[in-house]
């Protein structure tokens, strides 16, 4: 059976996709910004991966961006005041937040902030 070992996404600018993902404490290193193709491991070893659409369409060169988001990258934070530092820095670095941190239902304290690409990230953390 096959196994997960890695998302992908497609940047627009990436040095500004870099800087968002590294602004929420991914360790992705300064010189990927001038490359094709960055990735970075996550905890349990699975990556997080961004191509430039000129690296998509080198090999797809009908390759055009869909509308709407199809999908949503959820962070877990150590605590509901991590979640609100997190929105403020991204806030005060110019990103949108889609949804103000609130406390779900379900036990959580949670934000939608989106990154360049206008895909939404989660950030939550335990009540």
């Amino acid at each position: 059976m096959p196994s997960i070992d890695a998302i992908g996404m497609v940047a627009r600018d990436l040095p500004a996709t870099l800087a968002f993902y590294r602004a929420l404490g991914l360790a992705i290193p300064a010189e990927a910004d001038a490359a094709p193709h960055a990735e970075v491991e996550l905890a349990g070893g699975m990556r997080l991966m961004w191509d430039t659409e000129a690296t998509i369409r080198s090999f797809d060169p009908d390759w055009q961006r869909q509308p709407g988001q199809s999908h949503t990258l959820a962070l877990r934070c150590d605590s509901p005041a991590e979640v609100d530092a997190l929105v403020e820095r991204l806030r005060g670095l110019g990103h949108a937040v889609q949804r103000e941190p609130w406390d779900a239902a379900w036990g959580q304290h949670y934000a939608t902030v989106v990154d360049p690409d206008g895909s939404g990230v989660d950030l939550y953390a335990s009540l």
